[in-house]
Parts: C-alpha cells; sequence; structure tokens
C-alpha cells in the first residue's frame, strides 16, 4: 500500500520538518503513534559497534526505557539487541519471529512486556548510514496490524533519508561548534564577503569589536564603512581575487590602526559559493587561568608563572616586577629560574615557548 496524499501531509512533511525540532522528529513519531494507535513508536540510532556504541533513542508515546528501568529489567530493546542487528534492512519484523523457536526466552520476554503493558511490537531495521545504524520500532497494548506493517515498511525509505540527513547536519554542527571554540580561544575572529566586499556573514565577537571599536554596526549585504579609502579598495581588490578562478595565496591586511586590528584575507573553501575568508586577530586578554594553566603544565611555581605571562604579554621584567609588586631582584631571580627550568636561553625563547603553549589560549 502506497503512501496517499493525506500521509505526505500528515507524515513526511513532519519528517523533514523534524530535523530542526528541539527534540528531533518527534511531532512525526507522534503523527505515526497517533496514526497506528500505538503506545510507543521510535527511532533508535546506534553510532558505532560494540559495547560501547553510543545508542540515542527519539520516541513519541510512554517512554519504554524508563518503564523497564523503574521494572528493575533491562531496556527492552536492549533485550534484542542481537536479534535487531540480524535484521535484514526495508522489511518489517514481528517480534515474535525473534523468539518462537526458544519457548523459555519467548516466556520470559512475554512477561516482561506484559509488565511494560506491550502485547506486540513491529520493528524495521535501515540500512546503515557510514558508521550509524538504525531501527523504527512500533509498540502496541494489542496486536499489530498488517497496516502497521504496511505503513513502517512505505516509511522505511523517508526515514532512512531524513535520518542520513540528521546524521550529516549533526556533525557538521559538531565541527562547526568545535571551529567557533578553536577560533575564540586563539583570540581569532572572522568575516565572509563577497566578490564586490560585501559582508555574507561575520563572528559575532568581530561584530561587537567593531561596534565599540568603530562605532558602527556592520549590515549583511553592505560593505564595510569606517575604514578609510585605501583600505576599502584593498579589499574589493583582494575580494575580486579570492573569488576568482585562480586565487593567489593569502595576503595581510592592517584593517584598523589604532586601536591595531589585523586580517588575513584568503579564498574559502567548501563554500556554496565562490567568497573571501577575513581572519581578524581580536585583543587577547589573559586571565588568571592562564596562570594557573602554565603552572600546571610545566610545573612552576604561581608567581613564576605569572611572570612568564607578563613577558609574553610584552612587559619588561621591570613592568612586570612593578605590576607584580616585587623587586627588581626578586623577578630577575624568577626569571633565571624560569629559564633553566624550560630549557630556553633568555626572555625572547620564553616569550616564544609560552606563546606557543596552550596556556595562553583565552
Amino acid at each position: 500500500m502506497a503512501l496517499t496524499s493525506r500521509d505526505e501531509t500528515d507524515l513526511l512533511l513532519p519528517l523533514f520538518r523534524g530535523l530542526s525540532e528541539k527534540s528531533a522528529f518527534s511531532t512525526f513519531l507522534e503523527r505515526v503513534r497517533r496514526r497506528t494507535d500505538a503506545e510507543y513508536v521510535a527511532l533508535i540510532q546506534r553510532v558505532g559497534s560494540g559495547p560501547h556504541a553510543e545508542v540515542s533513542t527519539f520516541h513519541a508515546g510512554i517512554d519504554l526505557r524508563a518503564r523497564a528501568l523503574n521494572a528493575d529489567s533491562l531496556d527492552i530493546h536492549a533485550l534484542d539487541r542481537f536479534h535487531y542487528d540480524a535484521l535484514r534492512p526495508g522489511r518489517v519484523y514481528a517480534i515474535s519471529e525473534f523468539f518462537d523457536h526458544d519457548p523459555v526466552y519467548r516466556a520470559d520476554r512475554a512477561q516482561r512486556m506484559k509488565q511494560l503493558g506491550i502485547a506486540d511490537e513491529r520493528v524495521v531495521r535501515l540500512p546503515d548510514i557510514e558508521d550509524v545504524s538504525a531501527w523504527l520500532v512500533m509498540a502496541r497494548a494489542k496486536p499489530c496490524t498488517a497496516a502497521d506493517s504496511a505503513l513502517l515498511s512505505n516509511l522505511a525509505p523517508y526515514v532512512e533519508e531524513a535520518l542520513r540527513a540528521h546524521v550529516e547536519l549533526e556533525r557538521h554542527r559538531v565541527r562547526a561548534s568545535v571551529s567557533v571554540q578553536g577560533l575564540a580561544r586563539s583570540a581569532t575572529a572572522w568575516m565572509v564577503m563577497d566578490r564586490e566586499a560585501r559582508l555574507l556573514s561575520i563572528d559575532p565577537r568581530l561584530e561587537t569589536w567593531l561596534e565599540k571599536t568603530l562605532g558602527y554596526h556592520p549590515r549583511i549585504g553592505e560593505r564595510l564603512r569606517d575604514l578609510g579609502v585605501q583600505i576599502e579598495r584593498d579589499l574589493l581588490a583582494a575580494a575580486i581575487d579570492f573569488t576568482s578562478d585562480e586565487p593567489g595565496p593569502p595576503r595581510p591586511l592592517l584593517l584598523n590602526e589604532h586601536p591595531r586590528l589585523e586580517a588575513l584575507l584568503s579564498a574559502t573553501t567548501d563554500m556554496p559559493r565562490r567568497s573571501m575568508l577575513v581572519l581578524c586577530r581580536l585583543p587577547n586578554t589573559r586571565t588568571s587561568e592562564s596562570v594557573d594553566r602554565l603552572a600546571r603544565l610545566f610545573d612552576l611555581p604561581r608567581r613564576e608563572a605569572e611572570l612568564a605571562v607578563a613577558l609574553n604579554e610584552g612587559q619588561s621584567i621591570a613592568e612586570a616586577a612593578e605590576h607584580m609588586g616585587l623587586t627588581l631582584e626578586t623577578a630577575r631571580n624568577y626569571s633565571k629560574r624560569l629559564y633553566a627550568k624550560l630549557g630556553v636561553r633568555g626572555q625572547a625563547e620564553l616569550v616564544r615557548l609560552v606563546s606557543d603553549s596552550v596556556a595562553v589560549m583565552a
């Protein structure tokens, strides 16, 4: 039985809209549950294999896992996991097919199902998506019907495509989140511009900096203002180059002199359209955490680590001593101990070592 136009509206649209729901696929699963009068409908996803694989469940209806745990029994799906792995993708299985051959197991599972208020279950395995396995499951207090099985069978290809998109989106979200955090820790912000040097997207941190420093709000679709005629021309020339068929190597550009804002311009990669990436280094204010991290990494007393961070920030030993409330002689003794402990030959090498360390990330 093919899906009807009503099914497309009631089930398929919520399925794909479920990619952006806070609780993924919740509307779709609830619609399927109501359509079939089931107590429970779930999309079970497993990433990887083996005992440490991550299993997540999107469900509608009663929470079978919570009931199973409250009843001092295993998760109902964990009971049949070895069966679920052996299922042929696309075929709908009745739960009875798993254990009819084993009367002891059949009786044990029937008792567990009764405790959970479930009489029958249907499950269809979706084709694996790289290292992701998934199953669409329906459980009812009454026996399942042929119409239930037909509905799951017809829905399976669409659920597979939606899940494929969900897996890809989640991976993109992880990479994007890690990239954002990494750039923030390294005090690097970004902008993306089109061929006309118009703003396509901007890092919120850089947007805030421009507002506070230059006093204007950069707008998507417009060029940056108040940078000076020559800088605006340089940005436009670079944008034309980096959106061409043969973009040149990355180039630096001083966007603002006081306070200083430097940028590295380059062509973007893996973008929907050709564009220019503008990476900027923001002032990176160190905190007491930088001192603590440096002390831990190199097994230093905190005051010595504090001096090392101060020197890394460009202070002279005399300036650091005054700031830290030390005599100049004490600060010099600290610096000598630092050189010996860290195996460097002077202040320049010390600064290079600290600058390369994760300790001074924001």
